[in-house]
């Protein structure tokens, strides 16, 4: 009687070390799970501040990525997200015309310098690139020629802007009013370009600032930039 006792304490001993060791496990692995994800959530929360908080940083990782622009920081403070360094710029794909929030904004009517201020901001959930400067026509009629490039712009055209989330760049229509046989309108369609000058989709775009109208005889576009041109 004895030994069946002590061997039935044998057992229950045997069986609550077991037990003890499994929970010993299952915490184990639940506080490895743990801490993985409250380092996910810091690396996440740092990588928020370090975007919300560094505009001029914006700037000057485009151009050591060789992106266009000769980027002071004071133009691309308007942008949210930051430019892409090399890595990232590799794996950008280019942007889509649907992924982009396109305004205008009519500056200086009338003046020496009148143009439209043309930005665009990636509202994707991925960096993506654009290139060269925007295919735009004037005005309601789609069936008329995209305007020239402007044999005014700075070099670069050829190279990649990339764009995080909410980062911004910028392009200019110039507008050359003589008086006579001018045309007027307040919106116009725009289009983005590929590496291999191939023009995508049009998008229309309404004009806006306190004198939305705009007049031409001729126009042209500039490539797009970081930083906001003809800002004076």
């Amino acid at each position: 009687m004895t030994t069946h006792r002590a061997r039935r304490t044998a057992r229950s001993a045997a069986l609550a070390a077991v037990t003890a060791a499994l929970a010993l496990g299952l915490t184990a692995c639940g506080g490895t799970d743990d801490s993985k994800a409250a380092g996910s959530d810091h690396t996440a929360d740092t990588a928020q501040s370090r975007t919300a908080s560094h505009d001029k940083g914006t700037t000057e990782q485009a151009n050591t990525a060789g992106d266009t622009g000769k980027g002071t920081g004071s133009a691309a403070a308007s942008g949210a997200g930051k430019a892409a360094g090399k890595g990232a710029t590799a794996a950008a794909q280019q942007c889509r015309g649907d992924e982009l929030l396109v305004t205008a904004v009519h500056r200086f009517a009338g003046q020496q310098g009148d143009h439209l201020l043309v930005t665009a901001s990636n509202q994707g959930p991925k960096p993506c690139w654009v290139t060269s400067y925007p295919a735009v026509k004037l005005g309601q009629d789609i069936d008329v020629a995209a305007l020239p490039h402007s044999k005014k712009d700075n070099p670069g055209g050829t190279k990649h802007i990339t764009l995080q989330p909410r980062g911004t760049v910028y392009s200019a229509v110039t507008l050359f009013d003589y008086g006579s046989k001018n045309h007027t309108a307040n919106s116009f369609a725009i289009a983005l370009r590929g590496a291999d000058g191939h023009v995508g989709p049009y998008y229309s775009v309404v004009v806006k600032g306190q004198k939305p109208q705009f007049t031409w005889n001729e126009a042209d576009v500039l490539n797009w930039n970081t930083e906001k041109p003809y800002n004076f």
